[in-house]
């Protein structure tokens, strides 16, 4: 399912339904590209404003990661939920000798893993947003600035629950498939938090 070509009520009303799909790692890749959204439109409202000019070079940089991110998160949002739905597929797989058992097994390990693999992309972009905002934070438009302070938000919700999609994929594999998942999803986690808390410093500070 393409949940961007969906109204906001209709993604909505999927989400709050009892299907498992879209759920929070869906949710966690819209959250990014809403605040890939909000970042583009604080560039544009400093890029050219020559009161602003200080600005220009983090806002263009901010643009450029924002409007690619803009684009992917959406995508993401499509592989998040088909990821977890082949999960799903793979556990209706017959189990009724040894060959299929195993098979079964691998397949639902095989799945999980890529359900994993997907939030993680949608968390490392979630942190490559969040490396640009508090500079914009500083120099953007500082009649935008509350903007930036929702992105920072929203961005950094997006990684946090990504994460969360992550580690509980990861929890029903074995060791030898996780490899160093769960050390860089924790190595993401922490310096998304502490971009997040420079971006809303830097934004409360220049509301004073």
């Amino acid at each position: 399912m393409d949940w961007m070509e969906m109204s906001l009520r209709d993604f909505q009303s999927a989400l709050a339904s009892s299907s498992p799909t879209p759920g929070g790692g869906t949710a966690s890749a819209v959250a990014l590209g809403q605040a890939a959204a909000l970042t583009c439109m604080v560039a544009d409202l400093t890029i050219g404003k020559e009161k602003w000019k200080e600005g220009w070079d983090c806002a263009v940089n901010s643009q450029n990661i924002a409007i690619k991110i803009f684009t992917k998160s959406g995508e993401l949002a499509k592989q998040d939920s088909d990821s977890f739905d082949k999960v799903m597929e793979c556990f209706k797989m017959p189990k009724n000798n040894e060959e299929e058992v195993k098979a079964r097994r691998e397949a639902i390990r095989k799945a999980t893993l890529n359900a994993a693999l997907v939030p993680l992309d949608t968390a490392k972009l979630a942190l490559e947003l969040l490396e640009v905002l508090p500079e914009l934070a500083l120099k953007g438009n500082a009649n935008a600035v509350s903007d930036v302070g929702v992105a920072s938000l929203l961005a950094s919700a997006a990684a946090k629950g990504a994460l969360f999609n992550v580690d509980i994929n990861l929890g029903s594999l074995p060791e030898d498939m996780i490899g160093n998942l769960s050390n860089e999803s924790n190595e993401i986690l922490e310096k998304s938090r502490l971009l997040s808390k420079d971006s809303i410093q830097n934004v409360r500070n220049r509301l004073i």
